[in-house]
């Protein structure tokens, strides 16, 4: 009875063992609080904590083992705007997969239904711009009020309002920089439930969950924090928009 006890235990030791030397498919799962199953990435992805019970293969790195990759600094956002995904599998062709704890952040009326928000040039500081699904970016609200973009790489990009110049602007261009924005380019992004909201001292706004959508001469869909109120005084060529959270496991149409 004994030997065979050992027989068992030992067999299952070697599974483990097995599971734990196998490579997990691209955004696959690779560690976490009580994983048993793969640790190490496929060739030029790396295992990416995300918290402590989910580690996720991103691309970046040579491959790297037990989900050991230091955390972002960046505080999880609490939203309503779905479950986060729990499933290990890969996206289906060409849609992006949400890290646990990120959010997507999409606009949800029409001109611009379920366009994204990201970087104009992707990946880069530049203005910030909703796009196609394909190229939806992912975000945290920061307990300070940074929005914050993560990069396939971990690094951040941060969102800046540029400086109201006088009383008659009433529309504020947002961007992405690499460093924290601050004084007059800050301001305070929070949620409220799913919804995308901005404030800051120095002005009074009569719907801190405002935005416009307005296209610059190549196509690009900029985005404004609107000063006035909703659906009122819409700049021509502009659109109206609310933001939101998104928590789905992929960003879809």
């Amino acid at each position: 009875m004994v030997s065979s006890t050992f027989s068992f235990l030992g067999a299952l030791l070697f599974v483990a063992s097995v599971a734990a030397q196998s490579t997990a498919p691209q955004y696959g799962q690779c560690g976490g609080q009580g994983w048993t199953g793969a640790t190490v990435c496929p060739s030029g992805w790396t295992c990416t904590f995300s918290n402590s019970y989910y580690s996720q293969c991103l691309p970046g790195g040579s491959g790297s083992s037990s989900g050991s990759s230091v955390p972002t600094t960046t505080t999880v956002p609490s939203t309503s705007g779905g479950s986060s995904p729990t499933s290990t599998s890969t996206s289906p062709s060409g849609t992006v997969t949400l890290i646990p704890g990120y959010s997507f952040i999409r606009a949800v009326e029409d001109p611009n239904f379920h366009q994204y928000l990201r970087s104009e040039v992707q990946n880069t500081a530049s203005d910030a711009v909703l796009g196609d699904p394909s190229t939806a970016a992912q975000f945290q609200i920061t307990s300070d009020g940074q929005l914050i973009q993560i990069l396939p790489d971990g690094s951040n990009l941060y969102a800046a309002v540029e400086a109201r110049a006088n009383s008659t602007v009433m529309k504020l261009k947002m961007s992405w920089q690499t460093t924290p924005a601050s004084g007059d380019n800050a301001g305070t992004f929070m949620w409220s439930g799913d919804t995308v909201e901005w404030s800051i001292p120095t002005i009074s706004r009569p719907q801190l969950n405002a935005w416009l959508v307005c296209p610059d001469a190549a196509g690009n869909k900029d985005v404004y924090v609107n000063l006035g109120p909703y659906d009122y005084d819409t700049p021509a060529g502009c659109a109206d928009e609310t933001i939101h959270a998104y928590t789905g496991p992929y960003a879809t149409a």
